[in-house]
């Protein structure tokens, strides 16, 4: 398959009349990003990082590598979770279409083709426009990289506990129950009574002994909700003086933040050294010189392997740590070192400062990709597929931090509430507007309320008394 490019697409004006066919004025916030992703070079950069996955002649074209990317950030703006869902917003909304660029006579891309697009790109090209994105954080000046927060969440996988079998058999748990309850002279054919039995026997179902057959990266654990479930775990790296996501990990459920942590600060130490050079627009640099140089966490990471690392590592932790009463320290120098320094450290005004900040800077950005972002779960198979989407949704959540502190707006609905709370003000400080205004004055003002939050041409709509504000459309 030829790789469709974003010159392939342009096309000459329609003879048409404009008035003859639907339009949308588009979203001010679609087109601020656009304007950001444009001026930055994005679809040049995913087209000659994706080449090498498609022919160069053959084939018919495909989906555009950058409106692929973009199409995947709809997920995240819009709150869809799913790429089916993605599909069936794409082919409904004109704004969307005018944001990816096709026309009403081409077809948006269905699910089928963004799930083979995705497979088709390898995670390195996933990462390498993460790391696009923080190579333009950092030229906002909104990456410091001298404080990290780490932290990690669940997500539920798109494989259900009923398929599990066991490894060594292949045998279904249903299948298993039946065996167990031969084994004690129980009648198998008994459905209600092999289940009074599972309830009270004691039963641990351990991820070294059972697999789903259809997504076997997938392990066994406990969500956040208190349910059994076979899961993913992401773990982020964040900005504390910023926000920004800086690195994303991806694992299997059951893995402990313990094991993990040492990959996630890592990857963080690259992705900072990486955008060490890069410029603000008044020649400053902005990131740390040095790196990292402090982590902050919360008390499921604290551990001695964790802290002697950190300490190899010259990397100061602030580290919540849990009560486990009186601990030996007998031929544990080093350990004891670093465990009563960072007890020493969080105790103090910066360390209480860090950890209650954390929840601000770390837990919010969670809350933004998995719960208003859509992503609260997983309709995808596989620790690459997992860790692809997460990259992209990470790439989003970035992209609207760096909109929301160019334009005070990181999400299409902040960027419409916005524009109403500004008409608002905007009709309170014009003494024509006040409450002594004729009725007829008053109802004209009420209409061009309610669709100034879709206009395109900013206040040249509206009455002139406010023409001088900029609304942000």
């Amino acid at each position: 398959m030829a790789m469709g490019t974003r010159k392939h697409r342009q096309r000459q004006e329609p003879l048409w009349y404009r008035s003859e066919l639907p339009s949308a004025p588009g979203h001010p916030f679609y087109n601020r990003l656009n304007e950001v992703l444009d001026k930055a070079g994005f679809d040049a950069l995913c087209e000659q990082r994706c080449a090498a996955f498609y022919h160069r002649k053959l084939g018919r074209p495909s989906l555009s590598p950058g409106i692929y990317f973009r199409t995947m950030m709809v997920g995240f703006f819009e709150g869809i979770d799913s790429e089916r869902g993605i599909a069936w917003r794409l082919s409904d909304s004109l704004t969307l279409r005018q944001f990816l660029g096709i026309g009403l006579d081409e077809e948006t891309p269905d699910h089928v083709t963004l799930s083979r697009t995705r497979r088709l790109l390898s995670a390195e090209i996933h990462q390498e426009v993460f790391h696009w994105v923080l190579q333009r954080l950092a030229q906002g000046g909104l990456i410091k990289g001298k404080t990290i927060g780490v932290d990690s969440t669940t997500l539920e996988a798109n494989a259900a506990m009923k398929s599990i079998v066991r490894r060594d058999t292949q045998e279904s748990y249903t299948e298993y129950l039946k065996r167990l309850a031969e084994a004690e002279g129980m009648e198998a054919l008994d459905p209600a009574g092999i289940r009074r039995m599972d309830r009270k026997r004691a039963k641990k179902i351990a991820n070294q002994e059972w697999v789903n057959p259809h997504d076997g990266e997938a392990q066994i654990t406990r969500l956040k909700d208190g349910r059994t479930a076979l899961a993913y775990k992401t773990e982020q790296a964040v900005d504390m003086e910023t926000s920004a996501i800086v690195a994303v990990t991806t694992h299997g459920g059951a893995a402990a933040d313990t094991a993990t942590m040492d990959e996630t600060v890592t990857e963080a130490g690259v992705a900072v050294a990486e955008v060490m050079l890069e410029q603000t627009p008044e020649g400053e640099y902005v990131v740390n010189p040095d790196g990292i140089e402090e982590v902050v966490a919360d008390k499921g990471y604290h551990s001695n392997e964790v802290l002697v690392g950190l300490e190899k590592l010259k990397v100061r932790s602030y580290i919540a740590e849990p009560d486990r009463g009186r601990r030996v320290w007998k031929g544990k120098a080093a350990e004891k070192a670093a465990v009563y320094g960072n007890r020493r450290r969080i105790t103090g005004t910066r360390g209480k400062r860090l950890l209650a900040r954390r929840g601000e800077r770390v837990e919010r950005n969670f809350a933004h990709q998995f719960d208003t972002g859509g992503m609260d779960r997983l309709w995808v198979r596989g620790l690459e597929n997992v860790h692809k989407k997460l990259l992209i949704q990470a790439a989003a959540c970035n992209l609207a931090l760096l909109l929301r502190a160019s334009y005070g707006s990181g999400k299409p609905k902040a960027a419409h509430d916005r524009k109403k709370e500004l008409i608002w003000a905007a009709f309170a400080s014009c003494s024509p507007y006040s409450t002594s205004m004729s009725r007829d004055r008053r109802r004209l003002a009420w209409q061009w309320i309610g669709t100034a939050a879709t206009c395109r041409h900013n206040s040249r709509c509206g009455p002139p008394e406010i023409a001088h504000l900029d609304t942000g459309c």
